[in-house]
């Protein structure tokens, strides 16, 4: 239950976006894991789990400036209901095909492309609309209570119950999720309000484009930090990618089940919750220059742990430090970004940031598949652990406030 000082000072709109956005991330949570372990029932090769991954990105880097333009232009609320019943249909959609015989891994292809596409466009308008929710000065409150949730509901909850619902099945593995987006459709329906950017003038898609990346790349800060989650994103999506080879089933390093590897990546979603609580604290007591590095370490820690040990203990207790390390990276930049970026250019701002940020996810991904195939596995786990470590010399020395 929400103590009654935070619904006051959050109040009743933002616990209902809370709602619909823990919902939503259990459910992408439960996917993230359940594509993977479907996708090796009908292939064990490297390069095409590695492609399953890239194509479920790659909207970030083909669409995230007109996701940005959109956010900007329509009622995000609207835009983030839409995004979320696409998700649903075509999730159950695929539960359907499953069922009748039609599953294949180039269907799997198809759904994450599209379920890639609704999560750009929800995704931005998402964080676009808190600072109209709550207001810019309670944002680092607001942001770790979502992180709480959503890392909780999406890295903790989603993955040991999308090991679970795929060994009961794949049909109820896809059909669970889209039911969760369904709830979470319904919570966010009954958040009150118009949520529009206020625009002065008429302006063509080419010039709010233009606009938006002009503000991104003329603040040194923003800059800077959006290299840096490029190049964090980069390596560890090299290293989830393949991880699910390196962990799963009789023939890998560490012989797995899908349930026990679904709970041992719920470790990072552990560190990432007991993290969010202490995020504004962690910023106050070392400063945002000295919290990024902190993050960066752990960072380096979860990437490269596998390439040196296969015990799950010992992987499970550094994947619990990763978590919270990335929890408090995105407390503390998320908020930083919202309050420098002006309303009429959130949406696009974010998503500039975020085509740099997490456009390296899908070329993490797919670098992570092809040198897989050529040098194995433990080399890319330890080169992503040396890529992470590089980014600590680009951190910034003084920061916008």
């Amino acid at each position: 239950m929400c103590d009654s000082r935070l619904v006051t000072s959050l109040g009743t709109a933002y616990w209902r976006l809370w709602s619909s956005s823990s919902l939503s991330n259990l459910a992408d949570g439960i996917v993230k894991v359940a594509l993977g372990l479907v996708a090796i029932q009908f292939t064990r090769s490297p390069a095409l789990i590695a492609g399953l991954a890239f194509v479920s990105s790659l909207p970030w880097l083909l669409f995230a400036l007109h996701a940005g333009v959109l956010a900007d232009r329509v009622d995000r609320r609207r835009a983030m209901l839409t995004a979320n019943v696409f998700r649903a249909a075509l999730l159950g959609a695929l539960a359907v095909s499953i069922a009748l015989g039609f599953g294949s891994i180039w269907l799997l292809y198809v759904v994450a492309l599209g379920l890639g596409i609704a999560e750009t466009i929800h995704d931005t308008a998402a964080q676009a609309i808190l600072p109209q929710i709550v207001g810019r000065d309670r944002l680092t409150r607001a942001n770790s209570r979502l992180y709480a949730a959503e890392l909780t509901a999406n890295e903790f909850a989603g993955p040991p119950l999308g090991g679970f619902l795929v060994a009961a099945g794949a049909f109820a593995a896809f059909a669970a999720p889209s039911a969760l987006w369904i709830v979470a459709v319904i919570s966010l329906f009954f958040v009150p309000g118009s949520f529009r950017a206020g625009r002065t003038r008429t302006t063509s898609v080419r010039e709010d484009l233009v606009e938006g990346l002009r503000f991104l790349w003329e603040n040194r800060i923003l800059r800077i930090l959006a290299i840096m989650v490029g190049g964090f994103n980069f390596a560890t999506s090299a290293v989830i990618t393949i991880f699910v080879l390196y962990a799963v089933g009789p023939s890998s390093a560490m012989g797995l089940t899908e349930q026990t590897y679904g709970f041992l990546l719920s470790t990072i979603a552990l560190g990432s919750f007991a993290a969010s609580f202490a995020a504004e604290r962690i910023e106050l007591a070392l400063g945002r220059t000295r919290a990024l590095v902190l993050s960066l370490f752990t960072g380096a820690a979860l990437a490269g742990i596998p390439a040196v040990t296969t015990d799950p203990y010992v992987i499970g207790a550094v994947f619990f430090l990763g978590g919270a390390g990335i929890v408090v990276w995105n407390v503390i930049v998320v908020s930083l970004r919202q309050r420098i970026i002006p309303d009429h250019l959130l949406g696009r701002a974010t998503s500039g940031h975020r085509l740099v940020a997490w456009g390296t996810r899908p070329l993490g991904a797919m670098a992570a598949g092809l040198l897989a195939e050529v040098v194995g596995l433990r080399p890319v786990f330890a080169g992503a652990a040396a890529v992470i470590l590089a980014l600590v010399l680009l951190t910034p020395r003084e920061w916008a406030s």
